[in-house]
């Protein structure tokens, strides 16, 4: 037994802190995830919210594999379009603007306190009272906003300053009118309080009591979807991971219905066919190949016909056949020339927690008297990919989060994933190649430039050499440099186990950091 002993990698330091004090505590790595997620509600306030949804992917010291479905689910009834509450706000991301819908009408059934719960009472070994602590004195005593979330609060403010009640919570102190600024300090008592009433009644509190109650009324009254059998029949779906053998290692990853992992799978099949391991990292060959993979991910994911159910998907993406189409397009073009978080843990016995979650943007709606600010993924254009008002009622959501786990044939696991909507795979795809075909350290390949095909778009972030960019550039005229990392590119927090100890990396893109936990002592990793 190694009680003790651990590495996480999260998004805010506040969030690790929390997990490598359960672990410091003698909890596992499960207890340990908890409570990172429920302290990075205060710390990552955009980012992590119980208003959400996600995915958490296990492997105990057991061996045994289970993937965590709590992901948001649509509503059982659909009002009007002329009936709800949804409508647009531009969130500007300096280079580039996007709109997102928020309202009432955007907000579909919340997972993660049943996932959390389910979680708890399967896999923890410490009482939840305990798992709050960290969060609970978090809440009480305030974060201040440091500069990356204070970023992408501010990128999309018109959610967090649409009402009163929102406004209250995350409005400026020194600048009225605004969002808070880097430096200034969230404190959210009502959150605090909803935790220590969590850990005396259980998630039936927030599911068939008052809290499932206040939503459901709202919604009547404001023209939202949700009600209150909403939230009495929301179940966590547990799931078998999807198994990828890439060379000599296998990568376990979230399956169907969600499809990023189903889509890593596709893009590590073209890799295999394209073989970019005899290449130089960065350089023009290698550059194309991973253009080249993307571009065909993209058109694979199109062409397979997504289904809102993902079955469709699934059966067609691990077609053979269809593979093989797609395996001779990346043959023969190589011979002619949004708000998601992410918690990576380990624990000293070897169990591993992979935690993916997101709230969307944020609906702008917090429930009363709890803190919460109720998810808007029903406005998330990437969500809704047959358009807005024609998704289909009582269905899992799919998703891109693809939080995985990688055991490399000599022994090394690495538990790893990312944020960034359409850029998750993209993002987990290139340090996955990083870490097996090029033979990258985690810190290496995490830290490494990515690129991100898309909408006949190559993005391409700064840090490549210029005479292999040029090259690349003439195949792809219709391209944009960005001038420095951004979190436009995703962001894996990943943690690593092997013969000579843990290793962790935080990605920076997003505010990365990791801890490891040894010898009754945290130590900073990155």
């Amino acid at each position: 037994m190694n009680k003790g002993t651990g590495v996480v990698a999260a998004g805010h330091k506040e969030t690790a802190k929390a997990a490598a004090e359960i672990l410091l505590d003698g909890g596992n790595a499960y207890d340990a995830a908890v409570a990172a997620h429920l302290a990075a509600c205060i710390a990552e306030p955009v980012l992590s919210s119980l208003g959400g949804g996600g995915f958490l992917l296990a492997k105990t010291a057991s061996g045994k594999k289970l993937l965590y479905d709590f992901f948001v689910q649509t509503p059982r009834m659909a009002k009007k379009p002329s009936e709800v509450n949804f409508y647009p706000i531009t969130a500007d991301f300096g280079t580039v603007e996007q709109e997102f819908h928020i309202g009432h009408g955007s907000q579909t059934t919340p997972g993660t306190v049943r996932g959390l719960f389910e979680i708890y009472r399967d896999l923890c070994t410490l009482p939840m009272k305990r798992l709050i602590e960290p969060a609970v004195k978090l809440a009480r005593n305030g974060v201040q906003l440091n500069r990356f979330q204070a970023y992408v609060l501010d990128i999309i403010k018109p959610i967090y300053l649409a009402n009163e009640a929102v406004k209250n919570q995350y409005g400026s102190r020194t600048d009225p009118g605004t969002v808070m600024k880097e430096g200034e300090v969230i404190v959210m008592n009502e959150f605090a309080d909803l935790l220590e009433a969590l850990a005396i009644e259980g998630d039936a509190l927030f599911y068939e009591g008052e809290i499932a109650g206040i939503v459901a009324e709202m919604c009547r009254e404001n023209g939202g979807h949700l009600t209150m059998d909403d939230f009495r029949k929301y179940q966590v779906i547990k799931r078998k991971p999807l198994d990828i053998k890439y060379h000599n290692s296998n990568v376990i990853i979230n399956p169907p219905p969600s499809s990023g992992g189903l889509l890593t799978y596709f893009a590590l099949q073209l890799m295999l066919e394209a073989e970019i391991s005899k290449y130089e990292p960065g350089s023009y060959q290698a550059l194309r190949v991973m253009a080249e993979v993307q571009a065909a991910t993209e058109m694979a994911r199109i062409e397979s016909l997504l289904e809102p159910d993902g079955t469709k998907e699934s059966h067609i993406l691990t077609d053979p056949r269809f593979l093989s189409v797609y395996k001779q397009k990346i043959k023969s073009r190589l011979k002619v020339s949004r708000g998601t978080t992410h918690i990576s843990i380990a624990d000293g016995d070897g169990n591993m927690a992979s935690l993916t979650t997101s709230n969307g943007e944020g609906s702008g709606i917090v429930i009363p008297g709890t803190g919460i600010v109720m998810n808007n993924m029903l406005g998330e254009e990437d969500l809704n990919p047959n358009g807005f008002h024609s998704w289909m009622c009582n269905q899992r959501m799919t998703s891109m989060m693809s939080p995985g786990i990688l055991e490399k044939s000599g022994g090394t696991r690495v538990v790893f994933g990312s944020g960034g909507s359409n850029r998750i795979r993209t993002a987990i795809l290139q340090v996955l190649v990083n870490l097996i075909d090029f033979k990258m350290n985690l810190e290496s390949a995490i830290n490494f430039p990515r690129i991100h095909f898309e909408k006949g778009l190559l993005n391409v972030e700064h840090g490549f050499p210029d005479s292999e960019l040029v090259r690349l550039y003439s195949e792809y005229p219709n391209h944009k440099t960005w001038s420095d990392k951004n979190l436009f590119f995703g962001g894996v927090h990943a943690v690593s186990i092997s013969s000579k100890g843990f290793s962790g990396y935080g990605d920076p893109r997003r505010g990365g950091v990791s801890m490891i936990v040894d010898q009754g002592r945290i130590n900073w990793s990155s």
